[in-house]
């Protein structure tokens, strides 16, 4: 790196970067999160907490560990509106957001940051795993996950265009994220609302595996409930909002395309048509087409998990994935009967962890 006139050196990407961490009754977690952030190999700038009017000690602990704690004036509702209370006190070039309940592997922001070597680059997102993986909501996200960031989203970043940069942990050029106003606070899906808006605004976001993070996933069907329902009618919505843009950026327009015909066509005929024909054709063998299910799963799941030296883990919790399907397909089915067909909108933020 060479030195700026007068022989000082610019700053690192490390030391131009606020990290951002929304927290609402975090108490029992946030000081991992914190201590994950200053024991990496190239500490942010700034840890900003914003605690959400927490009715709990979330503050104090955060302060305790040597973050910088805001408070909004009154709770803002949502993850996105306590992030775009928090931007207007960034003054770094970098922003990067996570949850209070995610840690960082040690050299997770030294990887990241890298990538904003590119030109046009808005943002960047890692790899998630989830930090317990125990009960069955946590082994079915845990398979999801290594599926999705193992398989599904390298191929979306060779073409450029990763479906949703992860809202538990991913960088942004502030300048940018301001552009577009911050998180919009317009669906439930913050995060895709953005990533899309990028896209649809000529910039660039880039999927960096190697940047791993470690969230705290819903580990009851209560939490899991809330989560899902969220995240469903969040698709949903941000697929009505931007449909007529996503026409004109091909990949993107056939990824979300595999995407909705996974959530509608392929959930309702593993619900719904595959038993009725077995029942109505008295035909065992279609029923196969679930053998067939769990292969398409596994050995990408296993290519993975394998250089992990997790391929017991995995195998353990690969049935405790297609439960989480099978509940993850009646909530799409049900949002996009709400948000397409009644038209009732569901805008209520709960949170699933």
């Amino acid at each position: 790196m060479c030195p700026e006139e007068g022989g000082v050196m610019p700053l690192s990407r490390h030391q131009q970067l606020t990290v951002m961490v929304p927290a609402y009754n975090e108490a029992d977690a946030i000081a991992d999160t914190i201590r994950s952030l200053q024991a990496q190999t190239q500490p942010p700038a700034r840890i900003l907490v914003i605690d959400d009017c927490s009715t709990d000690s979330t503050a104090e602990v955060a302060r305790a560990c040597g973050a910088e704690v805001i408070t909004p004036p009154h709770n803002t509702g949502s993850k996105a509106g306590a992030q775009n209370y928090a931007l207007q006190f960034v003054d770094t070039e970098y922003t990067m957001a996570i949850d209070a309940n995610t840690t960082l592997a040690p050299d997770a922001i030294e990887i990241l940051m890298a990538a904003f070597d590119l030109p046009d680059l808005a943002a960047a997102c890692g790899f998630v795993i989830p930090r317990h993986v125990r009960t069955i909501w946590e082994r079915g996200r845990y398979i999801e996950y290594l599926f999705a960031f193992g398989f599904y989203k390298p191929i979306q970043d060779y073409y450029e265009r990763p479906l949703i940069s992860s809202g538990c942990f991913s960088a942004y050029c502030t300048a940018r994220l301001r552009e577009n106003g911050g998180w919009q606070e317009r669906t439930l899906a913050e995060d895709m609302d953005l990533t899309w808006s990028f896209y649809e605004r000529g910039y660039k976001v880039r999927f960096i595996p190697q940047a791993l993070c470690y969230p705290i996933e819903p580990h009851t069907f209560g939490f899991m409930r809330k989560q899902l329902k969220r995240w469903s009618h969040g698709f949903i919505q941000n697929v009505q909002l931007h449909w007529r843009h996503l026409l004109h950026i091909p990949c993107l327009r056939s990824m979300v395309a595999v995407a909705l015909w996974d959530a509608v066509v392929a959930s309702a005929v593993y619900l719904m048509l595959l038993p009725l024909l077995a029942i109505v054709l008295r035909s065992p063998i279609l029923m196969l087409g679930y053998v067939l299910d769990v292969a398409v799963v596994a050995v990408p799941v296993m290519f993975v998990a394998l250089p992990r030296r997790e391929t017991c883990k995995a195998l353990a919790s690969l049935p405790s994935f297609f439960i989480l399907r099978t509940v993850n397909a009646v909530f799409l089915l049900e949002a996009l009967a709400n948000e397409v067909v009644m038209h009732r909108r569901f805008r209520v933020y709960e949170k699933g962890h």
